[in-house]
């Protein structure tokens, strides 16, 4: 949805009345909950108004215009698209308009997608490259655009900018997104014309805005095509940006001794394990050496089960953070090492012993075994003692090892329906970010509810899975974890009032109840039986349900950690103020694996009611 939709001609009436900065900000507010940045403003007042002027020129002022678009299943945002008709066939016709402010910039050496405006450190996204991914991407994601021919196009204008100032970005040329800067503004004028007729499309615009929207690729559903083929993911602004300094490095890496480590750091869904992916793909086609690397048992082990379907030898680039003390020193061309905030201290540094020998640390292990080192991270999920991946922690030693560090925010997110907001509400819950919890505000692409049981829980999500929607039920580690029975029956450990449910599979042993403990969040099977920290962290399903234990409880205006409630015997001994960060990173990993809903529940009275004061229940819903 769009942050503002009206006609073109509604558009300059309100930026003449001085009014247009304040409408989007108080749209923005209610659905961010968050106030614009001065940037985000600064932007609107200036690139919406050089549109408008453009389309009054091009006599199109009845076209309809979506400012701040949402893209599908993302929290991405195209500037702006023109809703119409095509001036000789008649057919709906949509133009994605991306807006820049530039007045100069130049390519980064040795790319053609990269470029730099400001510092010469900078890499953002070509704008031509952007725009074409925007119009892939709708193309893939929106039922109504999915069989039709040249219904979509797109174009980057540089209001600000004359040709000469921007000549290197004027190499990249695409028919379908062509590049117009203040020089050619006239060209601009006359490429609308040749899209868009002058008559009303608001009918055009409302096709678009009510259409259905297909499903996002679940990562381990195409992995292994994304890693053989290719082409399988729309690598989206940042994400394209991260994939071409890694290129680049690597391109460069066999004729400079200077060694670039590359850290791409992101929050649930943002894309990170869809970048390795791709960057697996590529460097496999191109004969680079390249092994991809993590510290999680569930997810490797996931990723080695999928792609040994298609092909039996590629399992063995999937590695572990700990296989690499031995390896040879500079051996790979590219190490990928994702979920690395599970990097791990080594042991003689968690005891506060004194390091013994010359003892390299995992991460200078890591570093050292490949000319370009890529770490993929999300700091808010370290959950363990001993983890301590961190952009600091790697920077700082790849720049003591005299490695040039490149560092790239994935600042947009895919999961949880593209849902920026839900992912701001769990971290303002949590009290992870300023602020404390705010209530809910729901969305047309995310659904949260509070349950007012676990059965009703589990009755909600039973009903999405049976109607075709992957749902899985997690909870906090607050209940024993048993082995199976004899006959491979699962224990009831998770015991609620009446309602008993147990862990999933510790082993990788699949039993006729259920699947092996890698395989949890991806076998059909897996539904029923809950899955702890261990087995969701890294993965993703449609629905999602998530236990609060009485591990974290709200008392009075805040959250208190509980260490004697935990059953889980490592966590528990951390120290209390560490306990206290590595409960709430927990929580925030488990209510953040949904793609379209999450469901909550506590089993504190008082917890609950909280919930409750914030949450719609399910019932409420359904009503």
């Amino acid at each position: 949805m769009p942050l503002l939709r009206l006609s073109a001609r509604a558009l300059s009436d309100i930026y003449r009345a001085g009014d247009l900065v304040d409408v989007l900000a108080k749209s923005y507010r209610q659905t961010q909950l968050a106030y614009p940045p001065l940037a985000e403003r600064r932007s609107w007042a200036r690139s919406l108004p050089a549109l408008a002027d453009v389309l009054y020129q091009a006599d199109l002022q009845d076209v309809h215009v979506l400012v701040e678009h949402r893209l599908p299943f993302t929290s991405l945002r195209a500037d702006v698209i023109l809703a119409g008709s095509h001036p000789t066939t008649g057919r709906p016709s949509y133009v994605v308009v991306e807006l820049k402010q530039w007045d100069k910039a130049s390519l980064v050496p040795g790319t053609e997608e990269l470029c730099r405006v400001r510092r010469p450190d900078e890499a953002l996204l070509h704008p031509v490259v952007q725009v074409r991914r925007y119009c892939d991407y709708l193309r893939d994601f929106t039922n109504l655009l999915n069989d039709e021919e040249d219904v979509v196009a797109g174009a980057a204008y540089l209001h600000n900018a004359d040709d000469q100032n921007v000549e290197e970005l004027l190499r990249l040329t695409d028919g379908r997104a062509p590049l117009f800067t203040k020089t050619t503004c006239g060209a601009f004028v006359r490429y609308l014309q040749t899209r868009l007729s002058p008559l009303d499309g608001s009918s055009e615009a409302d096709d678009l805005l009510e259409s259905p929207t297909g499903p996002g690729r679940q990562l381990m559903r195409v992995a292994a095509d994304e890693i053989i083929n290719g082409d399988q993911f729309v690598l989206m602004d940042e994400q394209q940006v991260a994939v071409s300094l890694v290129k680049r490095a690597v391109a460069r890496s066999r004729r400079s001794d200077q060694k670039e480590v590359i850290v791409i750091s992101g929050g649930p869904g943002s894309g990170k394990s869809v970048i390795a992916l791709h960057l697996m793909g590529h460097m496999g086609r191109h004969g680079r050496a390249v092994v991809h690397a993590t510290g999680s048992k569930s997810f490797t082990t996931t990723l080695r089960h999928v792609i040994r379907r298609r092909n039996n030898r590629l399992p063995k680039l999937f590695q572990y953070f700990i296989n690499f003390s031995a390896a040879e020193r500079n051996g790979l061309d590219v190490l990928i090492c994702d979920e690395a905030h599970r990097l791990r201290q080594p042991q003689h540094l968690q005891s506060g012993m004194a390091p013994s020998g010359s003892r390299r640390t995992q991460l200078e292990e890591l570093i050292d075994a490949a000319r370009v080192p890529v770490f993929l991270l999300d700091e808010h999920q370290v959950v363990r003692p001993g983890e301590m991946g961190s952009v600091q922690s790697i920077a700082e030693t790849a720049q003591s090892k005299g490695c040039l560090v490149r560092e790239v925010n994935l600042n947009e997110q895919f999961r949880c329906g593209g849902s920026r907001a839900y992912e701001d509400w769990v971290l303002r819950l949590l009290g992870l970010v300023q602020g404390g919890p705010v209530p809910w505000q729901q969305e047309a692409n995310f659904e949260l509810l509070v349950a007012t049981s676990p059965q009703e829980m589990e009755d909600y999500l039973r009903r999405q899975h049976e109607a075709g929607h992957t749902a899985r039920m997690t909870a906090g580690f607050c209940w024993p974890w048993s082995a199976p029975r004899a006959d491979g029956s699962l224990v009831d450990d998770v015991v609620i009032g009446e309602w008993r449910r147990p862990w999933n599979l510790k082993s990788e042993h699949a039993t006729d109840h259920a699947p092996a403990s890698s395989l949890w969040a991806t076998e059909q099977a897996g539904f029923g039986q809950i899955g702890c920290i261990y087995t969701a962290q890294g993965f993703e399903y449609p629905w999602n349900g998530t236990i609060f234990g009485p591990d974290l409880v709200w008392r009075g205006d805040g959250w208190r950690a509980v260490p004697a409630a935990s059953a889980d015997g490592i966590v528990a001994k951390a120290s209390p103020a560490y306990f206290d960060r590595l409960i709430r990173n927990t929580y925030k990993v488990l209510l953040t694996r949904g793609l379209a809903g999450t469901v909550l529940y506590s089993t504190d009275p008082e917890t609950q009611a909280k919930l409750r004061s914030l949450v719609p229940t399910v019932t409420t819903a359904r009503t």
